[in-house]
């Protein structure tokens, strides 16, 4: 949930740095230099300057703490982790929240899709990590919340079409304006690629609305509806070493033979409310409604098999913030209500030659959770700022077998945890916080990962417990001046019965717990004016992700100290930008004249395995980057040019854990180019 209140705290001085402005770290509006918590918020500009706005790889890879691993598989989806929560996902996001304009779109078992955000008609994305995400409920590694833009007064179209290497196609045509006290921003968008590797062909197509109106003079309503359809992404696998080093851009072991593919339908519509009460009291309220209907073909078994699922899923929240002194101290609070319910036709059978030959799975599953939760901040002194709050989270995920031939698969499982956080900041000076925070989470399993017992059978596995962790976090943010900001977060994260892949092969996956794991590490992030057309951006992360203790997964002993698969050791992403305009002042239209871009990439060892006998090397790339914007009346006409990969490096973008044939890695391509174009027109 997200509300707009002033701010009771600290007054910073320098506008300019320090005036992007967030709301997930305390649901509150405030300065993010204020939040007492590691996030970062990426604007319009970047999203639409990182590239043809189809995958969150493209803008978020310089968010320090957030490895996004672009498989090159759209059948899959990104491989997105948080300080090393989701990087066991084989599939989707996983261990994250993710909220697009306040509506989940994370299930109540905690899985979620990252194409669900339409980021042609986004206006920023947030990302909290650390232990003030413990506070979003289960899953909660981090939490991503994207924005869709507000209604200009001036009412505009737009459009935009790229292409680019491999065939890939995009286009966007959208409408924003206002019309009285209603605003409205509709955005349509096609992507089409052959793909890099064979066997992945994808056509997608993306609707989002966004209606915005006052129904009195106190009350603001947004009407969100999205729409989510892929007719077609093929699923190249993962190829083993010797695949790998023959011919990188290769289908996997009997994908093209089995039309290895996924077809996904989504629809959502969602509603929230803010009520100002007066100007210090406020309730926001949420309502949403959606429908998923999801299609895949695997390589499991002599010919293949398919599984299919029909979902619909629904919820709603309540929210009431308010600000007020305590014994004198200005305190900030909020206090919630969450319920979200997932229903799902699960099915799945034999496969021949990519088409259904028979039904040996008929399943109702169903997951919901119910959560309460209050958090509070104060101003304890003229220097210290306290953060305190609690959550507490139900989850509950059942399954009812239908098919009763290969025996009864049916089971139910619970799992309830309070979710305490605790943090202090120091405000050392206008332009100087010190903050250190601590929070206990937990993460239940989802309804895909108890699906499967050992062996890929299907059978419900209750034998899977949800895992508990303990986040530490200390961090410092300086902005001396209005051209430079540092911020560097340390972490340490201990959990316990961690949920770790079993097994994964053809698609199907298992999973188990492992007794103990530990991650420590540091975060930086920095942004710098050089001079008026020159500006540097730094994200840099180091993380020492291991299990902590011994233990057996099938036939294999994991030791301790052993690293988790998946994430790598450590990332860098560095830019470089000129602009034959200055960059000084906020970021809207395009200003006429050129600039150009390098950015720099480092990634390092990934595992792919828990016994660490496999593993892709790390990797350096290097992307160019060029736009030139013309006047057009009072609009602008922009064009685009990138070269990722400039060297043409060769390396694996990311892995499938423990894959049971040993076909872990998904390779990169080599170097690939984009060129774009960019219409905006006022009415």
């Amino acid at each position: 949930m997200t509300l707009a209140v002033t701010s009771l705290f600290y007054p910073c001085v320098d506008a300019q740095t320090l005036a992007d402005v967030v709301v997930t770290a305390s649901r509150a509006q405030q300065r993010s230099f204020d939040a007492p918590a590691a996030i970062q918020s990426i604007d319009r500009d970047t999203i639409q300057n990182a590239g043809p706005q189809v995958n969150l790889s493209e803008s978020l890879n310089r968010v320090p703490g957030l490895t996004i691993l672009n498989r090159q598989n759209y059948a899959q989806d990104l491989q997105l982790s948080i300080r090393g929560f989701g990087a066991r996902s084989t599939f989707g996001i996983r261990g994250i929240r993710l909220l697009v304009d306040g509506i989940p779109a994370t299930t109540p078992d905690g899985q979620g899709q990252g194409s669900s955000i339409s980021l042609t008609s986004t206006e920023r994305i947030e990302v909290l990590r650390g232990p003030l995400a413990q506070m979003y409920g289960n899953s909660a590694g981090g939490v991503i919340q994207a924005f869709t833009r507000d209604a200009p007064e001036q009412a505009e179209v737009g459009a935009q079409y790229y292409l680019g290497s491999f065939g890939m196609q995009r286009s966007d045509w959208q409408y924003a304006g206002r019309a009285g006290d209603y605003g409205l921003v509709v955005d349509y968008s096609t992507f089409d690629t052959q793909g890099y590797r064979d066997n992945s062909k994808t056509e997608r197509k993306q609707f989002n609305g966004k209606l915005s109106f006052n129904a009195s003079e106190k009350t603001h309503v947004n009407v969100v509806f999205n729409q989510f359809d892929m007719p077609l992404a093929q699923d190249p696998l993962g190829l083993t070493a010797a695949q790998l080093a023959a011919n990188p851009a290769q289908a996997g072991n009997n994908a093209v033979s089995r039309r290895t593919r996924k077809t996904v339908l989504q629809n959502q519509l969602g509603s929230s409310l803010v009520h100002t009460i007066d100007t210090e009291r406020a309730v926001t309220a949420r309502l949403y409604y959606g429908t998923r209907d999801n299609l895949q073909y695997q390589t499991l078994g002599a010919t293949g098999a398919w599984v299919g699922l029909n979902r619909h899923y629904y919820g709603a929240g309540l929210q009431y913030n308010a600000q007020s002194k305590l014994g004198g101290i200005p305190v900030r609070w909020v206090a919630g209500y969450e319920f979200d319910r997932s229903q799902e036709k699960r099915q799945g059978g034999v496969a021949a030659l990519g088409e259904k030959a028979s039904t040996t799975r008929n399943e109702d599953n169903r997951a919901e959770n119910n959560d309460v939760f209050i958090q509070a901040s104060a101003l304890v002194s003229d220097k210290v700022s306290m953060v305190a709050g609690l959550r507490h989270s139900t989850v509950r995920l059942s399954s009812a077998d239908n098919y009763l031939s290969d025996g009864n698969g049916s089971g139910s499982v619970s799992y309830q945890a309070a979710s305490p956080v605790l943090g202090l900041t120091y405000h050392a000076s206008d332009d100087l916080n010190l903050y250190a925070n601590y929070g206990k989470g937990f993460e239940g399993p989802t309804l895909a990962e108890v699906a499967y017992s050992g062996g890929g059978t299907p059978a419900f596995n209750t034998a899977i417990n949800a895992s508990s962790s303990q986040h530490y976090e200390l961090g410092i943010k300086w902005a001396p001046s209005s051209r430079l900001r540092l911020d560097f977060t340390l972490f340490q994260i201990n959990s316990d019965d961690e949920i770790v892949v079993a097994r994964s092969s053809g698609g199907n996956t298992s999973f188990k717990n492992a007794p103990g794991t530990r991650r420590t590490g540091w975060e930086l992030t920095g942004s710098t004016q050089l001079a008026a057309n020159w500006q540097a951006t730094l994200a840099a992360t180091q993380i020492d992700a291991t299990f902590s203790q011994a233990f057996t997964s099938g036939t294999s002993g994991i030791a301790s100290g052993n690293r988790i698969p998946g994430i790598p050791k450590h990332f860098i992403f560095s830019e470089l930008l000129w602009s034959s305009q200055s960059l000084d002042g906020a970021k809207r239209l395009p200003k006429p004249g050129s600039q150009v871009g390098i950015e720099f990439t480092q990634a390092g060892r990934l595992y792919a395995n828990d016994t660490n006998t496999a593993s892709a090397d790390g990797y350096a790339t290097l992307n160019l980057k060029a736009s030139h914007a013309w006047a057009v009346g009072a609009g602008s006409l922009t064009v685009y040019g990138r070269i990722d990969n400039l060297t043409d490096a060769r390396y694996v973008g990311s892995v499938i854990v423990n894959q049971a044939l040993s076909q872990f890695y998904e390779p990169a391509p080599g170097r690939t180019w984009t060129l774009g174009l960019r219409l905006i027109l006022p009415l």
